[in-house]
């Protein structure tokens, strides 16, 4: 089986320079009409030029593939609306988005402006939700929609003079694990690509051996994985160097407490019990977590719960 994009139209954001564009030719080369989302901007942010996304779609036409450059503020409804429209006018739907654009605004947490850390959640998360909410009725309609969002080690992670970043990466995940449970009903999946690339963005981060390694081209196979169309749902896929692994999060079985342990003495004296990795396992959603402690807390008691 060999998976293709014959007949999806897929957008992808930040796709003008990098990542992005790794990812539309990536999609392009394997059958996808592309729209090549990119506002131009410098890695903070600044200025703005259509050049870098109309290189892209020069590129993919010179393959043979169809593409449209769009220069849209992914923050801006407005913009990505008409982005959207053009793409659905053109060829008459939209299958795949792949949430890409991002910018950098890196300092301490101490000498971080609170506009800088506005600004760098704004790109990534609200640039993350609104073409996804642009899109999300047309995917309901057609019964299918395939969602790549973009997160970071340093989101999930952690990584010094990042917080703002870090934040809005983290945040992607609450986003996807809720529009699994929405979306799973009309055929819409949605996972994160967890890239570790050597792109502008990571320029003067790592020696120039190891950037020679992360090439974007190594990472672009495993979020075209995350859109096909038999892609798994709600996978963290962690992607760097032709190197994939799967990140989860798990919580481990816990330690219930009676009325008269509940201090935080008793709590802290069983911190080894309570972080015990022994039994940990995947929430499937937040109530499996509600009634797991409820289940727990009644048993403790030697309270009997009705069976749900």
């Amino acid at each position: 089986m060999s998976i293709r994009f014959d007949g999806r139209v897929a957008i992808v954001t930040g796709a003008g320079v990098g990542l992005g564009r790794s990812h539309a030719l990536g999609l392009a080369k394997l059958g996808a009409k592309v729209v090549v989302n990119d506002l131009g901007v410098a890695t903070d942010g600044t200025g703005s030029s259509t050049a870098q996304a109309d290189a892209v779609v020069k590129e993919i036409e010179a393959m043979g593939g169809e593409a449209m450059a769009h220069g849209a503020n992914v923050t801006d409804a407005a913009q990505v609306k008409d982005m959207v429209d053009q793409a659905i006018a053109k060829w008459g739907k939209v299958d795949i988005l792949v949430c890409n654009a991002g910018i950098l605004r890196d300092k301490t947490f101490a000498k971080m402006e609170l506009d800088d850390f506005r600004k760098v959640v704004d790109v990534h998360l609200m640039g993350s939700v609104v073409p996804t909410k642009a899109l999300w009725d047309h995917f309901r309609e057609n019964e299918y929609g395939r969602i790549v969002y973009t997160t970071s080690a340093s989101g999930l992670y952690g990584n010094f003079g990042q917080s703002n970043y870090g934040a809005a990466k983290a945040a992607m995940v609450g986003l996807m694990n809720v529009l699994v449970q929405e979306g799973q009903k009309y055929n819409i999946k949605a996972n994160i690509l967890a890239p570790t690339a050597a792109t502008r963005m990571t320029e003067g981060l790592l020696p120039e051996q190891v950037l020679d390694l992360l090439k974007p081209e190594t990472i672009t196979p495993g979020m075209l994985t995350l859109v096909a169309e038999d892609a798994p749902n709600r996978m963290i896929l962690g992607a760097g160097g032709g190197c994939f692994a799967e990140c989860r999060i798990y919580e481990t079985e816990g330690v219930a407490f009676g009325d008269d342990e509940l201090d935080p003495d008793t709590i802290m004296s069983r911190m080894a019990d309570i972080r015990d990795e022994g039994k940990q396992q995947i929430m499937p959603g937040a109530f499996a977590q509600t009634r797991k402690y409820a289940q727990m807390a009644a048993e403790k008691r030697g309270i009997e719960l009705p069976k749900s």
